[in-house]
């Protein structure tokens, strides 16, 4: 595993921040935008040379409504109140979000009491507008769904948003209001002090007054660089299947309900215009690899749902990783770990779905809790807007099945973007039908100009 212990300290000058934040997911990037709201110095310390490489560039992208989780968990309150605000924030961002609302749809009659207490968990929750539906109901609005539909909940508050375009806007924003990133900067080892901690890393200490780990995958073992084991992660992937925006697509999206296994796959109408297939949950043990077993098993159950889809129209597979908390005593913890083992110590552990939902939410109340232990002053000059890369009429036309031009492509890359998926995340460069097999060549050469590798 990528993060280890070690004795050893760097010769590098000791660089010094209110705040560490460790990890540069879009959690971390969150974590790191909010800190900005108060009158602190923040880093944010990332081990690969991007934000938003790990869990984030591999999910479901679907911003939930909150009918799944327990009434008055801290889960469930965050993901009404990340769902309600999503809108906003993506505004603020300017990231594109749809607000599609989703179809939990069972073929089975011997699931709907699970149906109905969700329905029932949706309403103590506050989620907005949910309702259980008829066969003709649900055949009306997707009329492409095979006949036999025993019932489906409705949630019109659902949504999806690309993850990691939501993660990168956060950490430029965050970069724009003051924080100081150190990418390529793992940590190695946590010293506590008088005055708060010391992370050693591959690039030199830092003295911090307080920490902030969002370390993802790993989360736990960061922790125990210092702290004795609390909660530890037990991960699990799930394979996932992209069609071409060509593809015959539902405009909800639709999950899967059944007796025998819970949820099953889900159909996905993203943003960008490109159907998504998400597979069932499996044991994991090489982070983000699929599994053919996985695959087949998604590609048949997608077409049962959705009889229209063609295999053809496949463009691309991935595998996607989820940190699952259990405790000391082996037990499954279902809502949100937020640890402080020591004092200005902040521990995130084992945030799964629906961490893009709350994420924004999240980002808040760690920060307030952190910016409340250092008696922080509030920020008046934060400014939470951020302007996505425009797209422009450059004539020189860099990837041709999306339409990315050069200038774009620059744009991404004065933005940070130092490798092809770098800038892919940015601007969607390689993800049309060809998967980059025409255009990366070309991003490679100018990310060369710049003073990068191919990547």
């Amino acid at each position: 595993r990528l993060y280890r212990r070690s004795s050893r300290s760097s010769p590098l000058p000791m660089k010094q921040a209110d705040v560490a934040v460790i990890g540069g997911g879009i959690l971390g990037c969150f974590v790191a935008r909010s800190l900005m709201r108060w009158k602190l110095s923040v880093i944010l310390l990332e081990k690969e040379p991007d934000v938003c490489t790990g869990i984030t560039r591999a999910n479901s992208a679907i911003v939930y409504a909150g009918y799944d989780n327990r009434p008055g968990s801290r889960k469930a309150a965050m993901t009404v109140a990340g769902n309600r605000n999503f809108d906003t924030l993506c505004r603020e961002l300017d990231v594109p979000f749809s607000r599609c609302g989703s179809l939990m749809v069972t073929y089975d009659e011997q699931s709907l009491p699970r149906l109905r207490q969700k329905l029932e968990n949706g309403l103590a929750n506050g989620v907005p507008g949910l309702q259980m539906l008829s066969e003709g109901q649900v055949r009306q609005m997707e009329p492409a769904l095979p006949p036999g539909v025993a019932g489906a909940l409705y949630a019109p508050s659902t949504g999806t948003v690309n993850p990691w375009s939501l993660g990168i806007a956060a950490f430029e924003n965050g970069v724009r209001n003051g924080v100081v990133p150190m990418l390529s900067t793992g940590v190695t080892h946590i010293k506590s002090r008088a005055e708060g901690y010391v992370l050693q890393t591959n690039r030199g200490d830092i003295a911090c007054k307080a920490v902030i780990n969002c370390a993802g995958l790993y989360a736990d073992q960061v922790q125990e660089m210092l702290f004795p084991p609390d909660v530890r992660l037990h991960w699990d992937g799930a394979d996932y299947l992209v069609l071409d925006r060509s593809a015959a697509k539902p405009g909800h999206i639709i999950f899967e309900q059944a007796e025998a296994c819970g949820k099953g796959i889900t159909l996905i109408p993203c943003v960008e215009g490109n159907l998504l297939l998400s597979g069932m949950r499996r044991p994991a043990e090489v982070p983000f690899a699929t599994t053919a077993e996985g695959l087949s098993a998604l590609k048949a159950r997608a077409k049962a749902l959705l009889p229209e889809l063609s295999e053809a129209q496949i463009i691309r597979s991935f595998g996607a990783m989820r940190p699952n908390p259990y405790g000391n005593g082996g037990e499954s913890l279902h809502d949100f770990c937020i640890l402080s083992p020591g004092p200005g110590f902040y521990s995130l552990v084992g945030i799964k779905t629906p961490g893009l939902t709350c994420a924004d939410e999240l980002g808040k109340y760690v920060a307030e809790q952190a910016a409340g232990w250092l008696g922080a002053a509030e920020n008046p000059n934060f400014d939470p807007r951020r302007k996505g890369i425009p797209r422009t009429e450059d004539p020189e036309i860099v990837c041709q099945c999306q339409g990315i031009t050069r200038g774009e492509i620059e744009e991404a890359i004065r933005r940070g973007a130092v490798t092809v998926d770098g800038v892919k995340r940015r601007v969607g460069s390689g993800m049309g039908p060809c998967q980059g097999s025409r255009c990366s060549y070309a991003i490679s050469r100018l990310l060369k100009e710049a003073g990068y590798g191919a990547g």
